[in-house]
């Protein structure tokens, strides 16, 4: 039996999980795609650019940490996609200091927290000195914005009199105030599969985020992790169901300390406990067993990104389908706004009531250029936000907004022809899209799934700039119409988007591809344009949870 045959992307405890929730069946469809035994280059490019890492080992007992390794930027670098170099080591004094040598597994997460992107890879150890590490990549993958709270760094000079270590095993006042006040925490876990003389044991590091004071402390040696929803992998949830002890890691990202804690945590899947926690689907319970504090020992401080913000008026209130809404905004001190690019999205601020601000990122649906915003919003009746927004925000109402970001945009005018490829609420940037193309002479096909016309938002739009243009080229499925759905009329096809679909509709493989949906719906779709020939370079992913 080959490597190849041997790589699994999944391990016991997270396919136990995900069925425990049921989702298994929708993650086995796009995981082993999106999880690759390699890097991309996109990711390769990525990790070079960072001034910081944040990495999962084991100490010499076996328990897990975690920390951060730091670094002129160009210190993490990759020879070839399937190693990742980092001219780098834990501090002295850090809980991993003697960790990294060879043949050991480690998780690393490399996170720019200025545009909130971050890529993960886990591996081991295939060379080890003292100015730095060679990982062998076992998975890479790509990671959400979700729950990052973004900031810029800056260098700074580590003071030698400042510099502090401690070792403790209960929360002192000063900790815990440290956890209370954080919005953001790295955790380390790990699991042992029973074909260890293969892979041995794996790390991982995962980041983790949410309103200010979003980790409990239940005593001088306990605290609570809400698990709010992701991507459905269960990296950290599955690690635990195989291997209870797990690493956090608190930064003071103005003074550069780290609070580095290691425990057992124990899951709490369905108690009361759970509802105090908005928007958690679970708990995570940590009983502390030892803590290390590194005081002012990073050669980085991070300022929290405030001069975007902006508010921004409720214009309007659209009615799109039976599930969503656009909101129209404008800015509320009557001056221009930044111009954004289609495809982008706008992060806001949305208040809940008792609790700090929490950000939200949905894409811009409207024409660029025009003297507003527009997002577009499917209420999740588990979404905090969209619940927010659907059911509490009213014309007048005024929310908190930073500048468009995002890189899932056209690529510069050209004459080959663009695919627009989505599902559900994934036709928001392309109805943005669609408007910018409209104006230009190549070929566009534009091509949409939904379950029926109740559920297929910004229709009359789409419709109407494809009338206008002999340009454009629609094709709708609906994979459940409803009885006043009309085909050839309402939408083309019945059934969700295919190899089928995908050949009788787009003709030509030579073109540049952008896709948007859930993960599984992107996974199955790249699949089949591969195998038609598309290069990786030409199609442009933008996924939601």
């Amino acid at each position: 039996m080959d490597s190849k045959t041997l790589w699994s992307p999944l391990h016991d405890g997270e396919i136990e999980v995900q069925k425990r929730v049921g989702v298994r069946e929708e993650v086995s469809r796009w995981a082993p795609m999106a999880i690759r035994p390699y890097m991309p280059e996109q990711h390769r490019l990525f990790f070079r650019q960072l001034p910081f890492m944040a990495a999962a080992a084991r100490d010499a007992t076996g328990a897990p940490w975690a920390t951060l390794l730091v670094g002129t930027p160009g210190f993490v670098h990759s020879p070839d996609p399937h190693h990742l170099r980092v001219r780098a080591m834990p501090l002295p004094g850090d809980a991993l200091e003697s960790s990294f040598i060879a043949g050991a597994e480690i998780g690393l997460l490399g996170i720019e927290l200025e545009t909130r992107r971050r890529n993960r890879v886990n591996g081991k150890l295939s060379h080890a000195d003292a100015r730095g590490f060679t990982v062998a990549v076992d998975q890479s993958f790509g990671n959400c914005p979700q729950y990052i709270s973004k900031r810029i760094w800056h260098e700074a000079d580590i003071k030698l009199n400042k510099r502090h270590i401690s070792h403790h095993t209960r929360l002192d006042e000063h900790m815990k105030s440290w956890i209370a006040k954080a919005d953001t925490m790295f955790i380390a876990s790990g699991y042992h599969r029973a074909d260890q003389e293969i892979t041995g044991d794996g790390m991982d590091v995962s980041h983790r985020g949410g309103p200010k004071g979003f980790v409990k402390i239940s005593s001088d040696t306990g605290l609570v992790l809400p698990d709010y929803a992701g991507n459905n992998l269960f990296n950290t949830v599955g690690n635990l169901v195989l291997d209870h002890r797990v690493g956090l890691l608190f930064v003071d990202f103005a003074r550069g300390s780290m609070l580095q804690i290691n425990g057992d945590a124990e899951i709490d899947w369905g108690s009361s406990e759970i509802a105090k926690h908005q928007g958690a689907r679970r708990l995570i319970n940590i009983a502390i067993k030892r803590i290390v504090q590194l005081d002012q020992v990073l050669p980085l401080r991070w300022s929290a990104s405030e001069g975007a913000v902006r508010e921004l008026l409720l214009l309007d209130k659209i009615i799109e389908s039976e599930d969503v809404t656009s909101f129209e905004f404008v800015p509320r001190d009557k001056g221009r706004l930044p111009l954004f690019q289609a495809g982008q999205y706008l992060p806001i601020e949305l208040q809940f009531d008792g609790a700090d601000p929490a950000e939200r990122t949905y894409s811009l649906s409207n024409q660029p250029g025009e003297e507003k915003y527009r997002i577009s919003v499917k209420r999740e009746p588990l979404g905090l936000a969209s619940r927010l927004l659907h059911d509490n925000l009213f014309p007048g109402d005024v929310i908190l907004a930073r500048e468009p970001e995002g890189e899932f945009v056209l690529s510069p005018d050209n004459d080959r022809p663009v695919v627009l490829i989505s599902a559900g609420i994934g036709i928001t940037p392309m109805v943005s899209m669609l408007h910018v193309l409209v104006k230009q002479t190549r070929q566009i096909y534009f091509l949409h799934g939904a379950r029926d016309g109740r559920h297929n938002p910004l229709q009359n739009e789409v419709t109407a700039l494809a009338r206008a243009s002999d340009n454009v080229h629609l094709f709708v499925l609906y994979s459940h119409p409803h009885s006043e759905d009309v085909e050839g009329i309402d939408y083309h096809l019945r059934g969700h988007i295919d190899a089928r679909a995908v050949e009788s509709f787009v003709p030509v493989a030579d073109a540049e591809f952008y896709l948007c949906g859930p993960k599984s719906f992107l996974a199955d779709t790249v699949s089949l344009l591969t195998e038609r020939g598309v290069e990786e370079k030409d199609i442009h992913l933008e996924s939601f949870t």
